[in-house]
């Protein structure tokens, strides 16, 4: 049903992607945090970033919070919302990701925190599947639906 109605595009491999409750989005790009942000009632200034180059298709990651762009384009339908939640073996190897609500008419390619606790720290391949995005269907449709600044982040035309 998700590619049916369009719903993700640019996955890497929908028959392992998709899964009975929700979808697996997977890490395309790591950032790290360079400037500190500000979040006011009306205003925003988001920090600086730079970006991870990985080292023969994986980042080497210590412990410490990363920006994580995720690679799939997410169109959240009209009458549904996204919740987003680690996938249980990013857990296991101690880092999870954080995400907000992807509100009803979302459109992008979001992005998320990756918190490595792991002492150790964490070896992620690009492209690794780390969060579940699932989806739930709302009593009613709202009437009105996402057009925040961050509508169409990172989707050409």
């Amino acid at each position: 049903m998700i590619n049916e109605l369009g719903i993700i595009r640019g996955s890497r491999d929908l028959g392992i992607q998709l899964q009975p409750a929700g979808f697996d989005l997977s890490a395309s790009e790591i950032h790290r945090y360079v400037s500190r942000g500000f979040v006011g009632f009306r205003s925003k200034r988001l920090p600086k970033y730079e970006i991870i180059e990985p080292k023969d298709g994986v980042w080497y990651l210590g412990q410490g919070v990363y920006r994580i762009v995720y690679n799939e384009v997410v169109s959240v339908p009209d009458d549904t919302i996204g919740f987003c939640l680690p996938r249980s073996t990013l857990l296991r190897c101690g880092a999870t990701v954080y995400c907000a609500f992807w509100d009803p008419g979302y459109i992008g390619r979001g992005e998320g925190i990756l918190h490595v606790l792991n002492p150790n720290g964490l070896e992620l391949e690009v492209g690794a599947r780390v969060a579940q995005l699932v989806f739930i269907k709302l009593i009613e449709k709202p009437s009105k639906t996402y057009s925040g600044s961050y509508q169409y982040e990172r989707v050409k035309g």
